[in-house]
């Protein structure tokens, strides 16, 4: 049983890995060609972001595997893989109640980490990204990643959810948390200033917390920080370079 778990730990970290160097990569390409020399200068600080992402990969992978192992052998969690197990209504319901659960302890454990103590023994790690690149999104102390690492497993042991919307929770996760640092805006300036991008997270958002720091928390909704007033809108340079062409 040991080495059965062992060897799930090692190959969740080693997908965990591979997913975060896949994604940074692609959008990181994506930003050569659209928009040349935007990462200029930041060879030394890029390598930096991935040595820390991929010791933050482990940190992720260790959990997940363990869960990954109790779901397969024990039947431990509440993930399913049969469609007829809920009605269909319940997958977006189930996709939505992870993704909310999931922003609202971003939020406050974000937050947390903006104290100066914290920040300074933690947090400081992911905005020594200055600026932010493709492959920042996983750049965290051990600290940082122990806050995050732990709170999606925990969760499918809370709320049923079939296996193919825990798979677009991850993808979503990924995503989000890359191209909401790579330095520039990938949705079109009309859908992040819409009335439904008005309530979403984008890097026109989240680059303003890179610039102001007690501001913008949230991961994937701005619901949060409207709520608690601590929203202060789209960075300006990003409206700026949204109205200009790459």
């Amino acid at each position: 049983m040991g080495s059965a778990i062992i060897l799930s730990a090692i190959a969740m970290t080693v997908i965990v890995a591979v997913r975060y160097m896949l994604t940074s990569g692609i959008f990181a390409w994506a930003t050569a060609r659209l928009r040349p020399g935007h990462y200029a200068g930041l060879d030394a600080q890029i390598r930096t972001e991935i040595t820390w992402s991929l010791l933050s990969a482990a940190i992720y992978g260790i959990p997940a595997g363990i869960v990954a192992w109790g779901w397969d052998s024990l039947g431990w969690t509440k993930i399913y893989t049969d469609w007829s197990q809920y009605p269909l209504w319940y997958l977006p319901l189930s996709l939505f109640a992870f993704l909310f659960a999931h922003d609202t302890w971003f939020y406050w454990t974000h937050r947390w980490m903006h104290q100066p103590r914290i920040f300074r023994a933690a947090h400081a790690v992911h905005h020594a990204s200055r600026p932010p690149t493709a492959w920042a999104a996983m750049s965290f102390h051990p600290l940082e990643a122990l806050t995050g690492a732990f709170f999606i497993p925990v969760l499918v042991f809370l709320i049923p959810i079939h296996v193919s919307m825990l798979g677009a929770v991850l993808a979503i996760m990924t995503v989000m948390g890359v191209t909401n640092h790579m330095g520039w805006e990938m949705f079109p300036r009309a859908f992040v200033h819409s009335q439904f991008g008005n309530w979403l997270i984008s890097a026109s958002h989240h680059q303003r917390h890179h610039e102001q720091y007690l501001c913008n928390y949230g991961l994937y909704f701005r619901f949060w920080d409207r709520l608690c007033g601590t929203d202060r809108g789209l960075s300006d340079a990003f409206d700026a370079q949204a109205a200009s062409p790459p």
